[in-house]
């Protein structure tokens, strides 16, 4: 569990289990006041999720199954490339290893490759890229993921910046 989930549970838990200073006439059931399944929804927050960062403006998200992750280009690296025209995609099934070129991203100022920040297997490619290769510069670190890969070791991802420690290596 990362430890921003850590530290956002336990307050979370305290501020949902309060009661608030209501008058007795407007008190309501708990399971009234909330949609039904929404008192579990917390626990299926993107908090397990894994993101990480690479040195190299990379950015990979485990998904909560543990197995399958997307990698994309960080902000930092889609403003730096301006406005992109082409984004080349990976094949279904090609095997990469940690720092292999997954992909590449062309824009108006430059071209530059995309490395898998892990090794695993392409599970597929971001077909929305195809037509609209803009989407890294409005979404580069959601919906403008450039692979989904089956991650061969999860502990890889120990080995990555977490956002602070990429954060900060952007800043210097």
């Amino acid at each position: 569990m990362s430890a921003v989930a850590r530290s956002v549970r336990p307050f979370a838990s305290r501020v949902l289990s309060q009661k608030l200073p209501l008058p007795a006439a407007r008190r309501v059931s708990p399971a009234v006041g909330f949609p039904r399944g929404s008192a579990r929804s917390f626990s299926q927050s993107p908090f397990w999720e894994v993101k990480k960062y690479t040195e190299t403006h990379e950015w990979i998200e485990l998904a909560a199954d543990g197995k399958t992750a997307k990698i994309g280009i960080t902000e930092y690296a889609a403003k730096s490339l301006g406005d992109v025209v082409y984004v080349e995609l990976p094949q279904e099934d090609l095997e990469v290893s940690a720092e292999e070129p997954v992909g590449a991203v062309e824009s108006v100022k430059s071209a530059s490759d995309v490395l898998s920040p892990v090794s695993g297997k392409v599970v597929k490619g971001n077909a929305v890229l195809e037509d609209k290769a803009n989407m890294i510069n409005k979404s580069p670190e959601a919906d403008g993921w450039i692979a989904q890969i089956e991650v061969n070791d999860a502990a890889e991802l120990d080995g990555l910046l977490d956002a602070e420690a990429y954060k900060a290596t952007i800043d210097e």
